[in-house]
């Protein structure tokens, strides 16, 4: 067996020595046979971010053959509200590449994400996995380099106050039993997600926890390794939908909510990405940030007022984007600071080999760690549609690459101070702040929308839609209006609580 599969945790690649993005339909009949699958779920985004599923039982071989050859049809209208009811027919194709055991039926069953096409047998243009598909080819064409990305999905799991080995309230960050209650269901999930194709670099408890009426609320934290910007984006919903129904099997509540109290720490969804050529990360060059990490971060900084109409979608998003709770407000970047929104985290920037002083059996070899460099965007929370946010910030890395003076705001919007200390003040207010509300996204949204629409990426029908969307929640100087009336920010928390 190849050694890049002999310890995949995916059953299927396992099983078929193949990596999952050369799997065939005849490779997924085998197994299908071998492992006496007996259902098959196709599953798809929907508007609201969801996984749907639309389930078969395998009656035939001729059956499966005719399932995995055309897919099925289903109605558009009813997943994409600004589809129109008369012309509504789409057709959903499977992605063999995405093929992963159901860990939760009783029945063998193989799951299968799918893409949306058209009656004409074209995709759908604004599927949000097309959509991710085209921001992507977008990138690689303007810049003859890949796209890749990951993601920090952070989650509430809710349950009842046993009393014992309690945390300390805002302090559980890496957190370990007994205090942190759930790291059993965290790592089972990490499991499950990882056997679905999930790519992890590791889990662990975040700072959130608290208790109020009686329940513990206790945030952890699963963080995926840099892929391709696609798969980046499947792994992510198929996490989400893992974590939940896992919670649903347990009899406890988990949410993905930007924020559920005010004061404590809310859940985020940061996203890190680097440029790749060949399999060289281009970030790093002679020991430092390169000009081509400069250039991506330069088009952050441009489009970071209508990133959020992708990243925080519903009112309780902009209660999250406050100061001093490890959340962005200023449209700025730094190196290794939480307070800006753009973060270049720790990394390895020049040879080095710490293992060996630890360890002094082991030799003193240097070793380029340089590829693990990514850099990380901070806004996005579980509100987001995770392919439309990816397609978002992979355009928005592409018009780095097409501005004149990309270094030049690069230089502009650096610092290098926590900009939210007394002392600091006057940075601060010299910075462009993030958009407060979804009305105020939906603005920029707007204004800037010729950059999504170029080269077909977006559709102009779906940005209205979304602007209108955001303009519906009417949330101008909301958070300044209800932010210390504890009983109305619940009522809104409860509203948006299963969100994304």
């Amino acid at each position: 067996m190849d050694n890049s599969i002999l310890m995949n945790p995916n059953p299927v690649v396992r099983y078929l020595n193949k990596p999952a993005d050369q799997l065939t339909k005849d490779d997924l009949i085998r197994f299908i046979e071998d492992y006496d699958i007996q259902m098959i779920n196709f599953r798809y985004a929907g508007w609201d971010g969801r996984l749907k599923t639309l389930n078969f039982i395998i009656g035939s071989r001729n059956h499966l053959e005719n399932l995995l050859t055309a897919g099925e049809r289903v109605d558009g209208s009813s997943l994409f509200p600004f589809i129109e009811a008369g012309h509504s027919d789409l057709y959903v194709i499977p992605r063999y590449k995405t093929a992963f055991l159901n860990p939760f039926s009783e029945i063998p069953t193989l799951d299968i994400l799918c893409a949306y096409y058209d009656s004409e047998g074209k995709p759908f243009e604004s599927a949000p996995e097309y959509i991710l598909q085209k921001a992507h080819n977008a990138f690689k064409e303007v810049t003859g380099y890949r796209f890749e990305a990951m993601g920090e999905l952070e989650y509430y799991i809710i349950s009842e106050d046993d009393g014992l080995f309690p945390a300390e309230d805002q302090r559980a960050y890496h957190e370990s039993s007994p205090f942190s209650k759930w790291g059993d269901f965290r790592t089972e999930a990490m499991k499950l997600i990882a056997e679905a194709g999930g790519k992890i670099k590791y889990g662990h408890s975040e700072v959130g926890n608290f208790t109020k009426n009686g329940l513990v609320y206790e945030q952890n934290e699963i963080e995926f390794l840099p892929v391709d910007v696609q798969d980046a984006a499947d792994q992510l919903i198929i996490a989400k939908w893992i974590i939940r129904t896992l919670a649903a099997k347990h009899g406890v509540t988990v949410t993905f909510a930007p924020k559920i109290t005010i004061g404590k720490a809310g859940s985020g969804l940061h996203i890190h990405s680097r440029i790749m050529k060949d399999d060289k990360n281009l970030l790093i060059e002679n020991g430092q940030l390169s000009d081509v990490a400069k250039t991506m971060i330069a088009g952050y900084m441009e489009l970071a007022p209508s990133l959020t109409a992708f990243g925080n979608q519903n009112p309780t998003s902009y209660f999250r984007l406050v100061p001093h709770q490890e959340a962005p407000t200023n449209i700025c970047w730094g190196d290794r600071n939480r307070s800006v929104l753009v973060r270049v985290p720790l990394g390895w920037t020049t040879p080095v080999n710490m293992i060996s002083k630890v360890n002094p059996q082991e030799n003193g070899d240097e070793v380029d760690f340089s590829n693990k460099q990514t850099i990380e965007i901070r806004n996005a929370d579980g509100s987001a549609d995770v392919y439309l946010l990816l397609a978002g910030i992979t355009v928005a890395a592409r018009h780095g690459f097409e501005l004149e003076n990309a270094l030049e705001i690069a230089r502009k919007t650096y610092v290098d101070i926590n900009i939210f200390e007394e002392e600091n003040k006057e940075k601060q207010q010299q910075l462009d702040q993030l958009p407060s509300s979804c009305v105020e996204s939906a603005g920029n949204l707007l204004r800037q929308k010729d950059i999504y629409l170029k080269y077909n990426v977006f559709k102009e029908d779906l940005i209205q839609y979304l602007a209108g969307t955001l303009k519906a929640f009417d949330d101008n100087n909301l958070r300044a209006s209800i932010e210390n009336d504890d009983e109305k920010v619940m009522q809104l928390v409860s509203k948006y609580f299963h969100c994304g």
